[in-house]
């Protein structure tokens, strides 16, 4: 969040590593600071694809014995409270690892704990990513190989007291083996009479309503969407807030919808296609989360990633002092849609500038004047006919 570092994983030997960065460019101000190796110096013991290994985007049997056989890091999400837990997915291993980051020296220091990502029914769930609600103290893992989507409740104390410790420069091991999640559901993302070895799940994402979680499924070929759950249950253990129930499965037009992306409007869903080649664009109903697709679909060859950029700034950035001193401070944009209304995902932009009062008032004057007009044409209208 202080934008002083960019903190990476590399999936095959799952090491994570820091780098520091200008806060003034955003570019790198140096070599890799700090390395963190879960494997703690252990050599690899499956053969990587180019030297006889096996393909990691299948699902059977065989694969999933090779792909587990190591730890592989998937991902890296900051806890978005403290930012001083960084969780990650261990596809290798079935686990959430958490780990205290020192944010102030930059460094992944130590795994404070490790939790199974599912059930731990004894078959593979291989976590993909790792995704916080936007209001609730609840995260979410897709688990690629079992096709599941694991709900966890947050220790927002615990994590407070890591940073507090942190800060006073306390030793953090007495946080050793002591975890900020808790899992309170898991969910299937496809039909239940689907084969789960003919699914890897793809990319999952929080609506920024915060209303729905949106997953997609590789080989059903589809988008699951989720209602999440506003309110607690009265009924103690069944329905508590953040937990996921089935909206419904949608199909991508397409082969292996690896990645996917709202606008920044949240009203429509763009889907890449990998195998397939094309990109789908569907319109998402804000209030029942249904999909529908939009006519529009786009010929790219193997689309891996989607990215939705708004557009919010008319001028250049060597234009935009200029620009905004002519214009006024017009408009708002929010970077934390967290205190938006909920029943809303359009973001609020315009914002009245107090120097151009005078002008707010001649336009309200303006429209009085034109529904007294009216009124008065309405009547000779009128009268003309009598």
């Amino acid at each position: 969040r202080d934008q002083r570092h960019l903190i990476a994983v590399n999936y095959w030997d799952s090491s994570l590593v820091v780098i520091p960065l200008s806060k003034e460019t955003g570019e790198f101000a140096g070599p890799i600071q700090n390395v963190y190796d879960p494997r703690h110096g252990q050599a690899m013991i499956a053969a990587a694809k180019k030297h006889g290994g096996v393909n990691h985007s299948q699902n059977d049997e065989s694969t999933i014995a090779q792909r587990q056989v190591d730890p592989h890091s998937h991902a890296l999400v900051l806890d978005p409270f403290e930012g001083c837990v960084a969780y990650v997915p261990d596809l290798g291993k079935d686990l959430i690892r958490e780990f205290w980051y020192d944010k102030r020296e930059g460094k992944i220091q130590f795994e404070i704990n490790k939790l199974p990502s599912g059930l731990s029914t004894g078959k593979p769930d291989g976590p993909r990513y790792f995704e916080f609600h936007p209001k609730f103290n609840v995260a979410y893992v897709v688990n690629e190989l079992s096709s599941t989507v694991a709900v966890f409740s947050i220790d927002r104390e615990l994590l407070s007291d890591i940073a507090h410790a942190a800060k006073n420069n306390e030793p953090m091991e007495k946080f050793k083996s002591r975890s900020t999640l808790k899992l309170i559901q898991s969910i299937k993302t496809v039909p239940s009479a689907f084969p789960t070895q003919m699914n890897t799940c793809g990319r999952i994402c929080v609506h920024q309503s915060g209303r729905f979680v949106i997953v997609s499924n590789r080989g059903h070929e589809s988008i699951t969407i989720f209602r999440v759950k506003q309110c607690n249950s009265q009924n103690s253990g069944k329905g508590m807030r953040g937990t996921l129930s089935q909206v419904g499965f949608f199909h991508t037009r397409g082969e292996t919808p690896r990645h996917f992306q709202f606008d920044h409007s949240g009203q429509f869903l763009i889907v890449a296609n990998q195998d397939s080649d094309t990109i789908a664009v569907f319109t998402f109903n804000l209030t029942s989360g249904e999909l529908r697709f939009s006519g529009n679909e786009y010929r790219v060859p193997s689309p891996n990633f989607i990215c939705s950029c708004p557009m919010v700034d008319r001028y250049s950035d060597e234009d935009d002092a200029d620009a905004r001193e002519k214009v006024g401070k017009t408009f708002l944009v929010s970077d934390n849609y967290h205190d938006h209304d909920v029943r809303s995902t359009i973001p609020s932009t315009v914002v009245v500038d107090p120097s151009k009062k005078d002008l707010v008032d001649e336009l309200e004057s303006a429209k009085k004047e034109i529904e007294k007009l009216k009124r008065q044409l309405s009547t000779l209208t009128v009268e003309k006919r009598a």
